[in-house]
Parts: structure tokens; sequence; C-alpha cells
């Protein structure tokens, strides 16, 4: 592959990974520039590959890539970005959080969140379902989580989010880098971002400390959050850099995922009508997650919908000593790239990859399922901590949605475009319309209460 369209294939990120795949294997060496400039790469792109990368439970394999040095420069040092030997006692610590009766008690606001954005579309109207679905997941996570109006502060949210992380990928992919002491535009603008996210989650954390009877049981869990074998609580800023990651999950991953489900079910009616069939065997009752064992398919839709969308179409790690890789040799110093939608759309693995069908997630086809094919929340010791947050929040919204109204997708492609993680490129059309009328009435879309 010309060098031209190998550093294309690595700052795209997500189909680049598959032309890539194709060009060189399941594992794949290339480079994009001389070694001081630019460690050589090797693509991981089958399931053995994966494993080999993501299951090793030492620092042999670890967070120390450019990636994520740009990151904790950036937003700080959290769970998602330390290295192993810091990881291990943060890891410790913040398990206990995020058990699943836990995270149940986060979910609590979905179903309010829904309403709340149903209430806005008119019978017929065409609404972005992308900006819609930024809103709801905005105001679920500062309701149920954080213990504040997030959509009132929105611009102190997803911008800032967006452009710190824009300016550590952006900066992470590029060959030649401006020295960190030069004060460029970019890098004012992604402190700037930083600072803003920094006051927010301080405010946050100052206003749970006083007042015992706010509601944020996320904020509460980390201040009482105790390292198992050391005793030892999170500091201040450790507890923000925290709080400042789990925005940009619980928001814009979440907010993808629910977008691209709902843009597929307006696109295949037939699925849609299963969802809606299946959420209104239910209590005529607001959902919670009690009910996620009652919403089968709507799980299915969803998973579906990160294989094709993975948020995180790749992840990457170092090799800090000689490693094996599906048999090959990785010397030490190679950054290893997991090309998680490169596996999760492999024609080799999947029958017609890019056809959405919720039913390859069948129970019984989901247990036979290798592992490593489908790792939309990664793998191994370093996997999510937050998978079961993410699939409760999107489900429970995506049923509340379909319940109360049909969606039409008035867009044939879901353009795609990345900062940190994927998100949609443009706006997601789409007509909506009550589910128990013809949508003729102008009055609001609701939920049943």
């Amino acid at each position: 592959m010309p060098f031209r369209q190998r550093l294309a294939a690595v700052k795209e990120f997500s189909t680049g990974t598959e032309r890539l795949r194709d060009a060189g294997g399941p594992v794949t060496a290339f480079t994009v520039g001389p070694r001081w400039l630019m460690p050589p790469m090797v693509l991981a792109t089958s399931p053995e590959a994966i494993r080999d990368v993501l299951a090793v439970k030492d620092a042999s394999v670890d967070k120390t890539t450019i990636v994520f040095d740009e990151m904790r420069r950036i937003i700080g040092s959290n769970l998602a970005d330390l290295p192993f030997e810091p990881w291990k006692p943060r890891r410790r610590t913040l398990q206990p959080v995020f058990t699943k009766q836990r995270v149940n008690e986060f979910g609590g606001h979905m179903a309010q969140a829904a309403q709340s954005v149903l209430d806005g579309w008119r019978p017929g109207s065409v609404v972005d379902l992308d900006t819609e679905c930024r809103a709801l997941t905005l105001r679920a996570l500062g309701r149920s989580v954080l213990g504040l109006d997030l959509e009132q502060r929105a611009d102190e949210v997803a911008e800032p989010l967006r452009i710190a992380l824009s300016y550590a990928i952006a900066r992470a992919t590029r060959p030649v880098r401006a020295p960190r002491w030069l004060p460029t535009p970019a890098r004012r603008r992604a402190r700037e971002a930083s600072a803003k996210l920094h006051r927010l989650t301080e405010e946050i954390l100052r206003d749970c400390r006083a007042d015992p009877a706010r509601v944020a049981p996320l904020v509460r869990s980390l201040i009482a959050a105790q390292d198992p074998e050391t005793g030892a609580r999170l500091t201040d800023r450790e507890i923000c850099d925290e709080l400042i990651i789990f925005m940009f999950a619980g928001h814009d991953t979440t907010a993808t995922t629910l977008t691209y489900a709902l843009w597929s079910l307006g696109r295949h009616p037939q699925y849609q009508e299963r969802v809606a069939k299946e959420v209104a065997a239910l209590p005529d009752r607001p959902l919670t997650p009690d009910d996620i064992p009652a919403l089968g398919f709507t799980v299915q839709v969803v998973r579906e919908a990160l294989r094709l969308c993975p948020p995180a179409p790749t992840g990457t790690r170092m090799a800090t000593r000689d490693v094996e890789v599906a048999g090959y040799l990785v010397p030490e110093g190679t950054m290893l790239v997991v090309g998680r939608m490169a596996v999760q759309r492999d024609p080799a693995l999947w029958e017609d990859p890019l056809r959405f069908d919720p039913d390859r997630f069948s129970p019984e086809k989901f247990k036979a399922m290798n592992r490593w094919q489908y790792l939309p929340f990664g793998g191994g010791p370093r996997s999510c901590i937050g998978d079961h947050f993410a699939m409760l929040e999107v489900t429970l919204a995506l049923a509340a949605i379909i319940r109360a109204a049909e969606v039409q997708s008035l867009a044939e492609e879901f353009p795609l475009a990345l900062h940190f993680t994927m998100i949609a490129g443009g706006p997601i059309r789409a007509r909506v319309r009550p589910r128990s009328a013809p949508g003729s009435v102008p009055e609001p879309i609701s939920l049943p209460h």
C-alpha cells in the first residue's frame, strides 16, 4: 500500500483498518514514518490476534502509546488511559462502583429523559436523531448520575469534550508534531476546553459535599470508593478526572449507539415492529432497569448497532517487550492497533457483514460466537468498566422511544466522523409519528404514564 494510503488509513481509524486488513491480512505490520517520528505498527484484525493483545495481564502490552499520552495530558489520568501499574489500584477501587446492582441505580432517569425528548416531537415532523439522542443522554446522565441539569450547561460538556479529545487524536496520528512548548491555537483551545471540564467537575464535587441530600449516585460512589487492599481513597483530582471520562462515555458514545440503532430501525420496519411488540407486552408504566430481562430482542438490536458502529473503532497498546501475536513475533517498541471495527465487519467471520441483522445475536448464536470477534467494549482485564451502564442506558432509551413513536429514516447512509470516538458525520434525519395514531393530530408524542 502506498505511503499516502497508509497514512490516510491510520488517520481514519474506522474503515481505514478494514483497508489495511484487506491489504495485509489479519496481522498487518506497517510504518507511517521513520522510527524516531512514529513507532512501527502492527494491526490485529483476527480474533486470535486481538486476544493476544487484549488478554495480557501484565505491563508487556501497555497503554503507553502516544494516543494515551496525549489523552492524559489534555483531560487527565483516568481508568481509560492510565498505564498498567497505576491502573491496577484505580481499577480495584472503582470496580465495586460499577457492579450490575450499583449501575442499576444510575439508570433510573432514562425513561423520564426519553419522555422529555418525545414531548418535543410533533406528529409527522422531521427530527435529527443525533441531536435528539445527545439531548436525551445528557439529560439522563445529569439527572441520575451527576446530580445536576447538564442540558442547561451543555456548552460546558459536549463541545469542550470534542475539542479536547479531537486535539489528542489529531496529535497522536500526525507523524510530525509541533513541540509541546509551542503555543499553537489548537493547543490553546484544547487547554481551555480541559480547564472548562475540570471547573465543572470540581463544582459538581464541591456541591455534592456541601449538600448531603443531593441525588448524585455516581459522584457519591466515587467519594466513598476505597482500594480494598490499601484502604486508599481517590483524591479530588482523581475523582474529577474519572467524572470527565464518564461524562464522555455516558453522553457521547451512548448517544452515537442510540442514534445508529434508531436509524437502523427506521430503515428496517420489520425489526422496529418486533421491538414495539416486545415493549408493548410490558406494564403500562415508565420502563426501569428491572424490565431489561423482558427486552431480549431490543438488546439484540443494540448489540447489532454496536457491531456495525462501535463508538471506539480501534484501540492502541505499546509492546514494552517482545510479544507474540497470532504466531508472529512483535518486537519491543511496536505500537499494537486493535482493529475492532475491522473484525466486527470481517466477511470471513460474518455472513453479509454490512447488513443490519439483530438475529445474529439470538441467544443461541451469541453463545456460540467467538469471544474475540465481537468486542464493542474491548476485552481482557482492561475491558470497559461501564459496559453494563452503556447497555442499560441504550436499551431503555431505545425501548421507550419505539414504544411511543414510529421512526422512519430519511437517509440511506449513516455518515461517520471521528474526533476521539466515532460519531455521526452529519444530521441523521427521520420522520416521527405516534405509534398509536396515523400522525395527523398535532399533539406531543407521549409515553405511557
